[in-house]
């Protein structure tokens, strides 16, 4: 079923933030076990952190006239990661539940962003760099509690990022169908612009489509810079018309270089900044802009400096 729900109209687009997970760590010099953020909910100064972190990203988009998109901290918050860090089956529906009220309750303060969004985000079963198996009902039963809490707070929607699969994200679509929730898809890619398994986007987002009648909201890609997408279109392709966002990484580096980096690679800003609005201005259906792996308020800030969404 062709999902109804669509991202609203706004003059200017939608901001939405860089790398959480990379900015705390990096910049704000906190532990993040397993590269999950979520246990800061359950800390009065990490949600302080967590408060402040996404204040940033309101105030780029109160410069930019844009709408706001708080995703919530929740990209390790399954079951899997979740009982690696201590956490059951009712500890993971409450934190889900918690992550979702907090940014309401954000959302209700903040100043000069007329439309916010609050967006349950999901992160895959599996490392988010590496290609999973290939039942998605397996991936649907595993998804559909995180989804099940997100409505229960009352979440505008859910994203699911760095999926690295086309049968995870089919699960997932059907899995938040069953919930009644909205839901977008954001696939990642390689240097080579296809995903970790080796399928070519457009495939994988024909395929995504094809598999649940096109029941995604939209979709996305995410940690991967921009040079790395643009190798993966196919500009006259009608399929380019389903990407509506981008949330880039700072460095040219693959995955798996990544992986093994020490130290933060931030990239060179203004440069990154030109190609992502030069990639997004190939994507006539773009109107989400935000960042992933190294990137902070400030990349996020340049990239939107002048960029209007298309569409």
């Amino acid at each position: 079923m062709t999902s109804t729900w669509q991202l609203p109209e706004t003059a200017h687009g939608w901001v939405t933030d860089g790398g959480l997970e990379t900015d705390l760590i990096f910049h704000r010099g906190l532990d993040l076990p397993d590269f999950a953020s979520f246990p800061l909910l359950d800390d009065p100064q990490g949600r302080e952190v967590l408060e402040d972190y996404y204040r940033g990203y309101a105030v780029v988009a109160a410069r930019a006239g844009a709408g706001l998109l708080l995703e919530t901290p929740t990209w390790r918050a399954n079951p899997d990661w979740g009982a690696r860090l201590g956490y059951d089956a009712d500890a993971l529906a409450r934190v889900n539940r918690d992550a979702v009220a907090h940014l309401r309750a954000l959302a209700d303060d903040v100043p000069d962003v007329d439309d916010v969004l609050v967006v349950g985000a999901v992160g895959p079963r599996g490392d988010g760099y590496q290609a999973g198996d290939l039942d998605a009902d397996h991936y649907a039963d595993y998804h559909r509690a995180q989804l099940a809490a997100f409505v229960d707070a009352g979440a505008d929607l859910a994203t699911a990022y760095t999926l690295t699969t086309v049968a995870e994200a089919t699960g997932i679509v059907r899995a938040a169908r069953d919930v009644g929730l909205p839901v977008a898809i954001s696939f990642t890619v390689e240097t080579d612009g296809r995903l970790p398994d080796g399928t070519d986007l457009g495939d994988a987002v024909e395929q995504l489509d094809a598999a649940t009648d096109g029941g995604a909201a939209h979709l996305l890609v995410n940690c991967a810079h921009p040079d790395h997408v643009r190798r993966g279109l196919d500009a006259d392709a009608a399929w380019t018309r389903r990407i509506t966002g981008l949330r880039v990484n700072s460095s040219r580096l693959s995955h798996a270089e990544l992986d093994e980096a020490e130290e933060l690679d931030e990239g060179d800003l203004p440069d990154l900044a030109a190609t992502t609005r030069e990639l997004a201005a190939t994507l006539p259906a773009v109107r989400i802009i935000g960042g992933c792996c190294g990137t902070d308020a400030r990349h996020v800030a340049a990239m939107w400096e002048g960029w209007t969404p298309t569409g």
